[in-house]
């Protein structure tokens, strides 16, 4: 299979583009190399990627429609993955043209995309916070999504609602995932996780938001990779009076499917994974809320399951290790 997948230099796409080439797949990714983080990591992701003989790059933003166009013509993909997205919910309080530039027009140039080249499945990251201020948890999909808390939230369903409209208007058969707090080697360095173990390994003082009484459901990196590749062979189809699943569309070949563990930890606990993965105590700086965060998550995958027969399952201290190991190699410490 043909896969077409943007973000490819940033962690998710990097982990997915790795698996699908490993289980024989083509896979060109797309990746427009923002500086939000070290462009230094993910150069190093797309060069590990390039190593395969079935990977192509191509560097631009996805504004960048022309680009973009030439990109997919030069792949003709049998299925597309669309993952880049300007991420962070701190960060669209302070650049919030940032989002509407990627995370709108970004996604509608894809979604043109995959309209003009019929592909069998259109995949689209979508996260977790689209539940804002929703307090029914765990989360399901078919609850409320309507009081997003974060502009970069806000994007997000949005690009679910123009993701439908084309798989309404244009039978494009789309699946929108919901990430839950996604984490593991190769991460981002703006996650709670890199900069909790990195300033812990420095002796620094973590920032512990709302005196530590939060709780986050954790998805490990390969069960959600897994739930992906799994999800990808499965294109939604038109609906045909059968009875409607949670998360399935009642007028177009579209679903939302959550990816999570299904298993909030709390915020202290997962300190405490750190401090156990890297043999050292953190020092604590406790303080209130953020603005635009939520108390808990807490993802129903029971549509995922039936789906797919997977579940996400990685207990955290072991998923916890895991990243501590690959810090302390990649940076030498």
């Amino acid at each position: 299979m043909r896969y077409f997948v943007t973000g490819t230099a940033g962690f998710i796409g990097f982990h997915l583009a790795a698996r699908l080439l490993r289980d024989g797949h083509e896979v060109t990714g797309f990746d427009g190399m923002t500086d939000y983080y070290d462009v230094a990591l993910k150069r190093r992701r797309h060069a590990m990627l390039a190593e395969w003989r079935g990977f192509a790059a191509h560097e631009a933003m996805l504004e960048e429609e022309e680009k973009l166009h030439a990109a997919m013509e030069a792949c003709q993909p049998d299925i597309i993955v669309h993952l880049a997205a300007q991420a962070g919910v701190r960060y669209s309080l302070e650049n919030p043209r940032a989002y509407v530039s990627a995370n709108l027009v970004g996604t509608f140039n894809v979604l043109e995309q995959a309209r003009l080249r019929k592909v069998g499945h259109l995949l689209f990251a979508s996260t977790s916070s689209v539940y804002g201020a929703n307090t029914e948890l765990p989360f399901a999909e078919d609850h409320r999504a309507d009081h997003p808390l974060t502009l970069y939230a806000a994007t997000k369903k949005a690009g679910e609602g123009m993701a439908h409209s084309y798989a309404h208007l244009w039978d494009l058969p789309t699946t929108a995932f919901r990430f839950f707090t996604v984490y593991g080697p190769w991460g981002r360095p703006d996650m709670a996780l890199f900069k909790f173990t990195d300033a812990v390994l420095k002796d620094r003082p973590l920032d512990v938001y709302n005196h530590g009484r939060m709780e986050r459901d954790f998805t490990y990196i390969d069960d959600l990779v897994e739930a992906i590749a799994r999800l990808a062979t499965m294109p939604p189809r038109q609906p045909d009076g059968s009875p409607r699943q949670p998360g399935e569309s009642p007028a177009a070949p579209f679903r939302v499917v959550n990816i999570g563990n299904s298993e909030p930890v709390n915020l202290m606990e997962f300190i405490e994974a750190i401090e156990e993965a890297t043999e050292r105590k953190a020092q604590r700086n406790y303080l209130p809320m953020q603005p635009g965060d939520v108390p808990r998550t807490w993802a129903d995958t029971r549509a995922l399951g039936r789906l797919t027969g997977f579940s996400p399952a990685t207990p955290v201290r072991r998923g916890v290790r895991s990243f501590a190991a690959w810090y302390r190699d990649y940076h030498g410490v």
